[in-house]
């Protein structure tokens, strides 16, 4: 069984955003008719991308194709910055109610879960408080710790996990997403998938490191001090 998966580092933004309606954190993927719908359509390139790109966004994203997955939850769409990587090569979205901020996190990875193991995985958020519960639950796990919930389905040797907070997003509310969470089609993945930073997103080069030994940077100074 894999390690608790790492939540994006863009679902920080998500996360604070959830106090002020998303302020200053992106938008939300939908706007027009159907915005609310919870079903992902609309690319963000209008006419659609060909596959070619959208394996080059996800490529740059360091997510595996076909690891990105999507749901339809309504009333629920999904923040754009909150798309991102999880693990080695997962994938992460989170789908936030406008007007309330409530939001329910999606998360795949490869990996398995069964009986044993189920109560030893952290829920989505890192495990805050509480001891994990599970439950059986028509092919599912429903799983229960603190203040947050989750269903976790194992399919094609992944794990398709959505966890939200208890007081905010019901348990039935939680299961339909999980029922309707499936593989990204092309114009799904258009509409998910961070778009590719300029220059293929290179790591940034430092000017302050030696071209030799461990990597550190040069402090020294020079005889005046």
């Amino acid at each position: 069984m894999k390690p608790p998966a790492r939540l994006p580092r863009p679902l920080l933004c998500v996360t604070a955003a959830v106090a002020t309606a998303l302020v200053g954190c992106g938008t939300v993927n939908g706007t027009g008719p159907g915005a609310g719908s919870g079903t992902v359509s609309a690319g963000r390139t209008g006419g659609g991308a060909d596959r070619s790109e959208l394996e080059s966004r996800a490529r740059a994203a360091q997510v595996a194709i076909e690891n990105v997955y999507v749901t339809d939850v309504p009333g629920f769409d999904p923040a754009e910055q909150s798309a991102g990587v999880i693990g080695d090569d997962g994938f992460s979205v989170t789908y936030v109610q406008q007007g309330t901020g409530a939001h329910i996190r999606l998360g795949v990875e490869r990996g398995s879960m069964d009986a044993a193991g189920c109560p030893r995985v952290p829920l989505g958020d890192g495990g805050t408080g509480g001891a994990v519960k599970c439950t059986a639950d028509g092919g599912r796990w429903y799983r229960t710790g603190g203040a947050r919930h989750e269903y976790a389905t194992v399919t094609d040797g992944r794990l398709v996990r959505l966890d939200a907070d208890l007081g905010t997003v019901d348990r039935a509310t939680l299961r339909k997403a999980a029922e309707a969470a499936h593989p990204a089609s092309d114009a799904e993945l258009d509409a998910v998938l961070p778009e590719a930073r300029p220059g293929g997103g290179a790591p940034v080069e430092r000017g302050d490191l030696p071209p030799v030994g461990d990597g550190a940077p040069d402090n020294d100074v020079d005889a005046g001090g």
